[in-house]
């Protein structure tokens, strides 16, 4: 298990060593009347090279992809094709009416999970898509819609990264799959018990808690020999995207594609 060494390091990014060059792109979607975008970073060999992986990246509510794409998960994994999509208004809060976000409740008519159907058929159309290395990830407000896309659409994904989120009292994932998770101890946005009380049922559905070993400062690695582990980063900061998670999170997808799951 060496890949497991430093694995929540911030790695250094050496533009020098021959990587993939990559251009971006706003792509939009007609979905259920409302036109939905997103900013995809794709490998200039995106449709004529071989099959690449897929991550699907949601930003918190209240952000925009604009401004999510500076997590910079495309610069760490630039052979893949890289989507950083665009909430829509919600008016979850009185008083933060008309930002932008995800519904993280399951329902027949989940706007969210309606738009992964379409954009995902249409990418496959685009570019040359692995269909066993798609991955969703998240923060907060999108790291809630991970948690439901585990849940609801469990045979699309390789795996999930939530960071700074929780399960919601509705979403219920029964198929066991890769999942990071990173938290915050002090995190009092989305309380650290929550999300503590989210990957512990993450453990229970991947039936790994019996074998845990330490995979770096905070980290927290259970079931390493199995195809469905739960790795567990909490660190020391409060409602933050934390420095080194893009690394940590392209180094836990690369480990992981749905033919070892």
């Amino acid at each position: 298990m060496k890949y497991l060494v430093g694995i929540l390091s911030v790695l250094v990014f050496l533009m020098a060593f021959g990587v993939e060059s990559s251009s971006a792109e706003i792509m939009r979607w007609q979905v259920n009347g409302a036109t939905r975008e997103a900013i995809v970073h794709a490998p200039d060999t995106a449709a004529t090279g071989g099959p690449l992986p897929l991550v699907l990246s949601f930003h918190g509510y209240g952000d925009n992809m604009e401004n999510f794409q500076h997590t910079n998960v495309h610069v760490v994994w630039p052979e893949a094709v890289v989507v950083y999509f665009q909430g829509l208004e919600r008016s979850v809060f009185r008083a933060r009416q008309g930002l932008r976000g995800w519904v993280t409740e399951p329902g027949p008519s989940n706007r969210d999970l309606a738009l992964v159907d379409v954009a995902v058929a249409s990418l496959k159309e685009r570019f040359r898509i692995d269909n066993d290395r798609i991955y969703a990830t998240g923060y907060s407000n999108g790291g809630g819609f991970t948690y439901l896309l585990w849940s609801e659409r469990a045979e699309m994904f390789a795996g999930f990264a939530p960071v700074a989120a929780r399960l919601r009292d509705g979403v219920r994932p029964e198929v066991p799959k890769p999942v990071f998770v990173i938290a915050g101890d002090r995190d009092r946005v989305v309380q650290f018990e929550d999300q503590q009380a989210s990957f512990e049922r993450a453990i229970d559905v991947n039936n790994v808690r019996g074998a845990s070993m330490e995979c770096g400062n905070g980290c927290t690695l259970y079931g390493a020999d199995s195809t469905a582990p739960v790795m567990i980063w909490v660190h020391h900061g409060a409602h933050v995207y934390p420095r080194g998670a893009s690394e940590g999170i392209v180094t836990f997808f690369r480990r992981y594609g749905r033919e070892t799951n």
